[in-house]
């Protein structure tokens, strides 16, 4: 069987030719999963519930050459109540103070960099975030992302701007900072050498 003639035996009930249907898509369902949610834990049971919903939501889909599509769609709103429900449920402080990125102690490497680029794309709004994530970190394309969010194309590449304009001017400021850290880390040294001399 090929990916659409088991599709379609799920719509019709067959739920080994639904589960055989996830399974090639496990990987890339995994990987939005866990860029939502953060962990591994967390990204199974989004995972878990999303398969439960398909079940139960089968017999929604029209065409089931777009059974990824359709799929991933749920996941994704599955990952974004959960984490409403996060934050719902354990009031934390702000994410700016969990990711305080003033009072770095380590150079400002490629590393440090990549950890600050992922602290600061949680801090975007829902749809932009979903949007980097999906474009940058599943490799999809625009008119994927319009498919699977059910927005036209503008939308997304007005939203894919609006993040990474928001990035850029967040990790310019970011490393002035770093620099200015750095300048006066410089400057406390040369004057602690000179008043040693």
């Amino acid at each position: 069987m090929n990916k659409d003639e088991w599709a379609e035996a799920a719509i019709r009930g067959d739920e080994k030719a639904l589960l055989q249907r996830i399974d090639l898509d496990k990987h890339q369902m995994y990987g939005i999963a866990y860029s939502y949610m953060r962990n591994e834990s967390d990204a199974l049971e989004a995972i878990q519930e999303t398969v439960c919903r398909i079940w139960t939501k089968k017999h929604t889909l029209r065409e089931p050459k777009f059974f990824t599509t359709w799929a991933i769609r749920i996941l994704i709103r599955v990952c974004m109540d959960a984490k409403k429900k996060q934050t719902r449920e354990r009031p934390t402080d702000s994410i700016a103070e969990q990711y305080d990125l003033r009072e770095k102690t380590v150079e400002y490497d490629e590393t440090a960099a990549r950890l600050d680029m992922a602290a600061q794309i949680q801090l975007l709004p829902v749809n932009y975030r979903m949007v980097i994530t999906l474009k940058y970190y599943r490799d999809m394309t625009i008119t994927e992302i319009a498919v699977l969010l059910e927005k036209p194309d503008g939308t997304i590449r007005t939203w894919l701007n609006k993040a990474l304009k928001g990035l850029r001017a967040d990790m310019a400021y970011m490393k002035e900072e770093i620099r200015n850290e750095r300048g006066q880390g410089d400057a406390v040294q040369a004057s602690q050498s000179g008043a040693a001399k």
